[in-house]
């Protein structure tokens, strides 16, 4: 990425940086896609022409360098400014320095804002690009997710610290103690009684929000916790459980992808089969590898009660 000055780096941060793959050549629509070193010489050109911005940090995605490059990354952009009045609520200001966006989001002035004064603005420009450009007026804290210094005006006496290289300890796999593996266990296997009093009752939208938010958050913490017993507690599993495919044998995977159904009721109950079977067979086998006892009279309870409301749902067919 020769041309790209990037100020205040350190070595390692630096190539962190320059490892990220330049992707040319690439279009959305017909719009040429612009490259990660064009996006960068932009972010930089904008902050070092505006004395108001005095640091400029690179988070999210594109600070992880665990994390492999491709072109639906965002750029999560903090520029640091003492007064921010001048950049709150602004679209105009941004259209003019970056260009006029497909769409933009603008939290701070929606529902529920985080209302402690910075500003944030989302653009997701016609060429595929995005921006999630945030204003912040306070210095900045680090809490050990991976971050990059790109450009810091008053060095040590700035915003930002010197920070480490990044990496996404922050994120990796922690074994879970007693409580965490029986509180998963348990509720998981409550929840599927709201599940199937859903379907009893023909309500598909409480249904699905049960099952595919509930009771699958307590799935998702048992097999990061079973990648975990299997490949270390070192490693992360992504937002959402996105890395699952790379860690879990193809078997398992496959099993995994069967807990996802579509919306008839047969096949929801097929989900909810496989799921309660997978989530037997990981569980017994985090709790022997982290010396827990399993407990087998929650899902007993569970699987009878299914089973009764299942068995009251095929004889009023019959």
């Amino acid at each position: 990425m020769a041309g790209l000055l990037f100020l205040d780096l350190t070595p390692a941060a630096c190539l962190t940086i320059l490892a990220m793959r330049t992707l040319q050549g690439k279009t959305i629509e017909g719009t040429p896609m612009r490259t990660e070193q064009e996006m960068m010489d932009l972010i930089l050109s904008v902050a070092r022409s505006d004395e108001r911005i005095r640091a400029v940090l690179l988070s999210g995605s594109r600070a992880n360098p665990c994390i492999p490059a491709d072109r639906y990354q965002d750029y999560d952009i903090t520029y640091f400014v003492h007064e921010i009045k001048p950049f709150f609520n602004n679209p105009g200001w941004l259209t003019m320095m970056f260009g006029k966006p497909l769409i933009m989001q603008m939290p701070e002035i929606m529902r529920d804002p985080v209302g402690d004064g910075h500003f944030t603005y989302l653009m997701l420009f016609p060429d595929g690009n995005r921006i999630d450009l945030s204003f912040v007026f306070t210095p900045y804290v680090d809490d050990g997710e991976p971050a990059v210094i790109l450009l810091n005006k008053d060095g040590g006496n700035g915003f930002i610290p010197p920070l480490a290289t990044p990496t996404d300890k922050v994120w990796h796999i922690r074994s879970p103690d007693e409580l965490n593996y029986r509180s998963c266990c348990n509720n998981f296997w409550w929840c599927l009684n709201n599940v199937a009093k859903g379907l009893a009752r023909d309500e598909l939208p409480y249904t699905m929000q049960m099952l595919q938010e509930v009771v699958r958050a307590e799935l998702h913490d048992m097999i990061g916790w079973y990648i975990g017993s299997i490949h270390g507690y070192n490693l992360s599993v992504g937002k959402s459980g996105k890395y699952f495919k790379r860690y879990l044998s193809p078997d398992l995977y496959r099993r995994f992808t069967a807990t996802y159904s579509d919306s008839e009721p047969q096949h929801i109950w097929a989900a909810i089969e496989t799921m309660m079977d997978l989530f037997h067979q990981l569980a017994l086998a985090v709790g022997t590898s982290a010396r827990h006892p399993y407990p087998i009279e929650d899902e007993q309870g569970a699987r009878q009660y299914l089973n009764q409301v299942r068995a009251s749902l095929d004889n009023s067919v019959t």
